[in-house]
């Protein structure tokens, strides 16, 4: 079983940007893929970025297409998510999830899809 811990989120304006990192345990990290998802308030909670466990294959949610890009680091066990250009409505709890046994091809979007995940960090974005 491995760890998952988000840290990089905060208060930022409009229009800023911050980046997200989620350093995970254990050594098999690199088998993992890897996603970020978010939960609003009142809302559910929705994905929003995967990686393969090469990191050849990236996939994003529309809403933040062309805005945010995820990558990954195996050496360092981390899977970060860079957000430029937020928007109020990005204002959620962010979350990094993994799972070992996807295929590098697969776009997992559903958290049920994924059986590890870390505890959160706020992002706000103010107007």
């Amino acid at each position: 079983q491995v760890q998952l811990v988000e840290s990089g989120g905060g208060l930022v304006q409009a229009g800023g940007s911050l980046r997200l990192s989620c350093a995970v345990s254990g050594r098999t990290f690199s088998s993992y893929t890897m996603s970020w998802f978010r939960q609003a308030p009142g809302k559910e909670r929705e994905f929003v970025a995967g990686i393969s466990w090469s990191g050849f294959s990236t996939y994003y949610a529309d809403s933040v297409k062309g805005r945010f890009t995820i990558s990954r680091d195996n050496a360092k066990n981390t899977v970060y998510l860079q957000m430029n250009s937020l928007k109020p409505e990005d204002t959620a709890v962010y979350y990094c999830a993994g799972n070992p046994n996807l295929n590098d091809g697969d776009h997992a979007t559903d958290s049920a899809d994924f059986d590890s995940w870390g505890q959160g960090t706020q992002v706000t974005v103010s107007s």
